[in-house]
């Protein structure tokens, strides 16, 4: 690889190490990517060059001593702008959020990236509040997909997968509410992941609850999970935190998957799949078992109704996110949003408390499922990347996101881990992802399946 601005994270840091690379280099490439590429992508809503530029001369600074910061000092990244920032407004992509007020705070993952010697390059774009499957809002428009820029990148991290697969920096924060890191990961051909719930702090906490994640969305497997290391520290903000349980995850990255006993399920029990979809992912999973050593055989767990279930959290999350906003204000909201809220509203406080006693059924359900399986392969998506600036395709007849993304919000439910995996590409050039989904706590194994299927079959970066 001779274009620094495709680097990993851990490519970087290496040469970083060597005084091969410098910072400010690798710095210099993501922005000049920026500049070339983002007028046409739309992936950032802002750009802080003179505070990146910096920051990045003082880490080369620090590796010319020999004294990094951190584990990833130097590396260019970018945060989604649903996630507080010290000294740059976090808008959520929205005309109704007062952009002059005090922006003193760092989110918990911002502070540690900080922590860590990250540059921080921007923020990226996302629909308002990260409410849909794509990317666009009435404050910056609409985000495209660099495989092609017809297509939408999908959401709501839509923003962060552009600028990812497009070299607009090596490491990108996202959250996933129900798919908002996986969905534009298999869009745009990255690698998405979404640890267990409270793995990763948050502040504040999401307004739809406990199903939103906050995670990495890198181009490598490796990427993410030395992120992940940097992620996953308690911050006392975050009342549902998980203790650090220690772990490198970069450890046991390479021990494969031989051994493991692997569930493949093609439709998750019915929904239909674009022909591509479903070659390229079977394919995939016949990969675990024919070239990576694993026992693989057809099966799906019982997730029935979790459609609604997840309906009946997220609706009156969109309520809750709207809440303190007054009539004028909503006047200037995405229309999609306040359809949701107004839905979310009608809900009575015993249809909610029903919701979350069937969501805990779902998790049992799971919990018995992985009792037999250590991972479970679905698609990522039933389709590829579609027109952008539409909330669902033309020929669908679904109305909002969740009627084209079953695959992804089942998993925010039960909170357990879960990875889009590139695996393929449709006849039309656009990519295709693979999920891969372990039980509750089981990271690494997600993780180091991953990386298998990554070190057998490379992931492909658009050329830009």
């Amino acid at each position: 690889m001779t274009d620094i601005a495709l680097l990993s994270a851990t490519e970087l840091v290496a040469l970083y190490r060597a005084k091969q690379l410098s910072p400010v280099e690798a710095t210099e490439a993501a922005l000049g990517r920026i500049r070339k590429h983002d007028g046409e992508l739309n992936a950032f809503c802002l750009v802080d060059e003179k505070s990146a530029q910096a920051s990045a001369r003082e880490s080369e600074a620090r590796w010319q001593k020999g004294a990094p910061q951190g584990a990833l000092d130097g590396v260019p990244t970018t945060v989604k702008d649903l996630i507080l920032t010290r000294g740059w407004p976090t808008l959520r992509g929205s005309r109704a959020v007062d952009k002059d007020q005090a922006w003193d705070e760092d989110a918990p993952v911002v502070a540690r990236l900080r922590e860590a010697g990250a540059v921080l390059l921007g923020k990226t774009t996302t629909p308002e509040f990260g409410w849909k499957g794509v990317t666009d809002n009435p404050l910056t428009g609409i985000t495209r997909n660099p495989w092609n820029p017809e297509r939408t990148p999908g959401g709501s991290s839509g923003g962060a997968a552009a600028a990812c697969a497009a070299g607009m920096g090596a490491l990108h924060l996202g959250t996933d509410g129900g798919g908002s890191i996986r969905i534009p990961a298999s869009f745009t051909g990255i690698y998405g992941f979404k640890q267990n719930y409270g793995r990763v702090p948050a502040h504040p906490l999401s307004p739809f609850g406990t199903v939103a994640h906050v995670g990495p969305m890198t181009r490598t497997v490796a990427d993410a999970a030395l992120m992940l290391n940097v992620l996953a520290k308690p911050d006392i903000r975050d009342w549902y935190a998980l203790p650090a349980d220690g772990k490198d995850y970069l450890d046991g990255l390479e021990d494969g998957v031989r051994g493991l006993r692997i569930a493949w399920s093609p439709s998750l029990g019915g929904f239909p799949v674009e022909p591509d979809v479903a070659a390229a992912t079977a394919a995939a999973a016949k990969v675990f078992a024919d070239e990576l050593g694993a026992h693989v055989e057809e099966a799906t767990p019982d997730l029935v109704g979790a459609d609604d279930v997840f309906l009946k959290h997220w609706f009156p999350g969109a309520a809750n996110a709207l809440r303190a906003f007054t009539p004028e204000q909503r006047k200037l909201m995405d229309p999609g949003l306040l359809a949701i809220a107004e839905q979310g509203e009608a809900f009575t406080l015993m249809e909610y408390l029903a919701a979350v006693k069937q969501r805990e059924a779902l998790g049992v359900a799971m919990n018995r499922f992985h009792a037999k399986y250590d991972l479970l392969l679905t698609p990522m998506m039933p389709l590829v990347a579609f027109e952008a600036g539409q909330p669902v395709p033309r020929q669908s007849d679904g109305t909002v996101w969740l009627d084209w993304s079953p695959f992804s919000y089942p998993f925010n439910l039960t909170q357990q881990p879960a990875a889009s995996v590139p695996c393929g590409f449709s006849k039309n050039g656009m990519p295709i992802g693979l999920q891969i989904v372990g039980p509750r706590y089981g990271e690494p194994l997600v993780f180091r399946a991953s990386r298998a299927y990554e070190r057998n079959h490379p992931f492909r970066m658009p050329v830009l």
